[in-house]
C-alpha cells in the first residue's frame, strides 16, 4: 500500500492543479452555456460607497428561441473593485476582505515561530523524540505555507483583479495542509510512534477512508472557489464539500476512542494503573479538544460568516485561525517529547488511588 501511495498521491495533485484555472479573482471571464436558470448570479462582492461594478455582456442566444422555457448562452467579462477616494488606487478584494493578506502573513510568522521552537525542543530532547514529533513539524510547516500562499494569492488579486499564479500555490499547500493534518489526528488517537510502533488493521482503514475523502473535499474546493456561484453545479459541488468534511472529522474521531477502550481493558489486566490513568485521561482531553476544535471550526465560523456583515467578514477568518492556532499549540505541548519515565514516578499510594479513580471512570461514557 505505501509504494502505490506516491503516485496516486501524485495524479491526485494533478487533478487539483487541472481544476484551478486562471480566474480566481474578481475580474472574471465566463462562459455561460444553454443555462435553464431563471437567475444566475455572477459573483458575491462586497462594495464601499466608491465600489464600481464593469460588466459585458457579448454572444447572447437563446435555445430554443421561440419557447417559453429558454436555455441561455452568453460571454459575461465582469470586474469588481472598490476605488481609494484618497489615491484613486483599485481594490478588487471585497471591503471585507481587504484585511486579509495581512491577517493570512501575520498568522504565517506565527507558525514559522512555532516551527522554530518546536525544532529546538526536537533537538534538545532528541532521546525522547519519536517519529510522530517530526510529524508534527510537518504540519507546522505546511500550514505555514499554506498561509504564507494565501496571503500573497490575496494580496495579487487586491491590487491587480488577478492571482498570478498563487491560487495553484495555494491550493497545493492547502491539499497537502488538509491531508497531514487529518493524518495526524488519527496517528496521534491510535498513539502510533509513542505508544506502539505499527497501525492496527482496522486504524490502516481510517487513514484509507479519509485520506481519499480529504482528496474529494479539497477538489470540491477548488471547484467551488474557482468557478463561482454563476456555475450549474456549485451548490452541489457546496454541499459535496460539507457532507465529505463531515465524514472526515467523523472518521477521525475513531481512532482516540478505540485507543481510550485499550487503554481502559489494559489497566484492568496489566496492574499499571496509575500509569494507564495518566494515558487515559491524555486521550480522554485529547478527544474533547478535537470535538470542541471541528465544532468551532465547521459550525461558529460558519454562524459568524452568516451573521456579520460583510464589511466585516475577516473577523470570521481571525476566529477559524485563533481556534487552529490553539488547537496546533495543545496537541504540540500534550504529545511533546517528554525524556522522563511515567513508570519510575509512581508510588504505592499512587497506584492505589489511580486504580480507585479508574473503578470510577467507568461511568465515563463516549
Amino acid at each position: 500500500m505505501a509504494a502505490a501511495a506516491p503516485p496516486l498521491a501524485a495524479a491526485l495533485l494533478a487533478v487539483l492543479l487541472a481544476l484551478a484555472a486562471p480566474a480566481a479573482a474578481e475580474i472574471r471571464s465566463t462562459a455561460i452555456r444553454a443555462d435553464p436558470r431563471t437567475i444566475i448570479p455572477l459573483d458575491e462582492f462586497g462594495f464601499s460607497n466608491q465600489g464600481v461594478l464593469e460588466l459585458n455582456v457579448t454572444g447572447i442566444a437563446f435555445d430554443p428561441p421561440a419557447s417559453p422555457d429558454l436555455d441561455l448562452s452568453m460571454d459575461v467579462s465582469s470586474a469588481m473593485y472598490n476605488v481609494d477616494p484618497a489615491t484613486g488606487q483599485r481594490a478588487y478584494l471585497s471591503v471585507g476582505s481587504s484585511a486579509l493578506p495581512s491577517i493570512y502573513f501575520l498568522f504565517c510568522v506565527v507558525y514559522a515561530a512555532l516551527a522554530a521552537g518546536w525544532v529546538s525542543i526536537l533537538l534538545r530532547k532528541r532521546t525522547a523524540v519519536f517519529r510522530i514529533h517530526y510529524f508534527m513539524l510537518a504540519v507546522l510547516v505546511l500550514k505555514g505555507f499554506n498561509l504564507l500562499a494565501e496571503a500573497e494569492d490575496k494580496s495579487y488579486i487586491e491590487r491587480t483583479g488577478t492571482a498570478h499564479g498563487w491560487d495553484v500555490l495555494f491550493y497545493i499547500f492547502s491539499f497537502l495542509k488538509g491531508i497531514s493534518l487529518f493524518t495526524l489526528i488519527v496517528l496521534i488517537g491510535t498513539g502510533w510512534s509513542f505508544l506502539k510502533p505499527y497501525l492496527a488493521d482496522r486504524e490502516k482503514k481510517v487513514l484509507m477512508v479519509v485520506i481519499p475523502l480529504q482528496v474529494v473535499a479539497n477538489i470540491a474546493q477548488v471547484v467551488i472557489d474557482e468557478s463561482g456561484p454563476y456555475a450549474r453545479d456549485w451548490v452541489t459541488w457546496r454541499q459535496i464539500f460539507l457532507l465529505v468534511d463531515v465524514v472526515c472529522c467523523c472518521a477521525i474521531l475513531f481512532p482516540i476512542v478505540w485507543s481510550i477502550k485499550n487503554l481502559r481493558e489494559a489497566a484492568r489486566s496489566d496492574g499499571k494503573a496509575a500509569v494507564n490513568l495518566m494515558k487515559l485521561t491524555l486521550f480522554r482531553q485529547y478527544y474533547v479538544v478535537v470535538i470542541c476544535y471541528i465544532y468551532f471550526t465547521r459550525v461558529v465560523v460558519y454562524a459568524l460568516v452568516t451573521i456579520t456583515s460583510y464589511r466585516y467578514l475577516w473577523t470570521s477568518v481571525v476566529a477559524g485561525e485563533i481556534a487552529t492556532l490553539a488547537f496546533y499549540v495543545f496537541t504540540g505541548y500534550r504529545f511533546r517529547p517528554e525524556v522522563h519515565n511515567p513508570y519510575f514516578a509512581i508510588d504505592d499510594d499512587e497506584e492505589e488511588a489511580a486504580a480507585e479513580a479508574l473503578k470510577l471512570d467507568d461511568e465515563f461514557e463516549l
